[in-house]
């Protein structure tokens, strides 16, 4: 592996009885990435973590972590990884330097490399002021910090994080976002998600999957460039017939958005708004509104989603 790829997922596949749950998944992650796992609840997002992070064996497929095979060297490979699961393991009665430094035990650090990397996780994860408290008194979002903290303790390559802000405020998920968003500085992070803001607002790149299939795979960056305006939304105070607005060169699709507005759907190509601004004219539409809109995010998931249903 190059020095900058840390993870490498080849025909990962798992069954739970006759339903196939996680099918034929394959990936990289590299550092500085913050690659968003996108879908809807039971796509088998969660089940896929559970296997890159050694808690769950897969059926087929390869993981390497850091260099090191998952199933041939699982020690090395672990050493290179954080996870943190949707429900923080955490023990209520310990407080929660109790907590990390028990985690530091756990990750095998000696206790000078203990003690600097409990001060280093408490400051990075805003958790100096709460050493003291017990984990069971933490509101929800200091509790997902002390995960955090627990994940990047021994300052692992690979970061991988299962919902870390559901359930959480505003003001809490906001955090969180900005903490995931330092972390990509030094390690390469897969956060799993089924909000679509959550990938938007937090990852560099994006991995959709439903039904345990990849259906999609882009940089962030890229999606514009790769997703052209296809659509053009009109109002128009005098409208005519649906129709109409359908044998205008180009347009594939007309679809009604009420009080006289549309939505043209059309080849990402095709200059549409010069014909839209003639035939208004001509016509007498009375055109009040002309908008290209950009495919974003939400769009594609949708796309996608209506059509892999359309196919099962």
């Amino acid at each position: 592996m190059s020095d900058d790829l840390l993870v490498r997922v080849e025909g990962l596949s798992r069954r739970y009885g006759e339903q196939r749950v996680v099918d034929d998944l394959s990936f990289n992650l590299a550092k500085g990435q913050i690659l968003g796992f996108l879908g809807p609840n039971g796509a088998g997002k969660s089940t896929a973590l559970r296997m890159l992070a050694g808690v769950l064996a897969p059926d087929a497929g390869r993981i390497v972590i850091d260099g090191h095979d998952l199933l041939d060297e699982p020690r090395r490979a672990k050493q290179a990884i954080g996870y943190l699961p949707e429900r923080p393991p955490l023990y209520q009665e310990l407080t929660v330097d109790e907590q990390l430094q028990y985690s530091a035990r756990l990750h095998g650090l000696g206790r000078a490399a203990a003690r600097s990397g409990v001060a280093r996780v408490k400051e990075r994860c805003g958790l100096t002021g709460v050493g003291k408290r017990l984990n069971a008194n933490l509101s929800k979002g200091y509790q997902q910090r002390v995960g955090i903290a627990q994940a990047i303790l021994h300052d692992p390559p690979a970061i991988f994080l299962d919902e870390p802000t559901v359930g959480l405020d505003p003001l809490q998920v906001q955090e969180i976002r900005t903490l995931i968003g330092e972390l990509k500085a030094d390690h390469g992070v897969i956060l799993s998600t089924h909000l679509l803001v959550e990938v938007q607002a937090t990852c560099t790149d994006v991995h959709i999957i439903k039904a345990g299939r990849s259906v999609y795979a882009s940089p962030l960056a890229l999606l514009e460039q790769h997703r052209a305006s296809g659509c053009l939304r009109v109002g128009l105070r005098a409208p005519p017939p649906p129709a109409a607005l359908r044998q205008l060169a180009g347009v594939e699709r007309v679809e009604e958005l009420g009080q006289g507005r549309f939505r043209l759907h059309h080849a990402p190509e095709v200059i549409l708004h010069r014909a839209v601004l003639e035939q208004s004219r001509a016509r007498n539409w009375d055109l009040w509104e002309l908008v290209p809109e950009r495919a974003d995010l939400e769009r594609i998931f949708v796309e996608l989603m209506l059509a892999e249903r359309s196919v099962e």
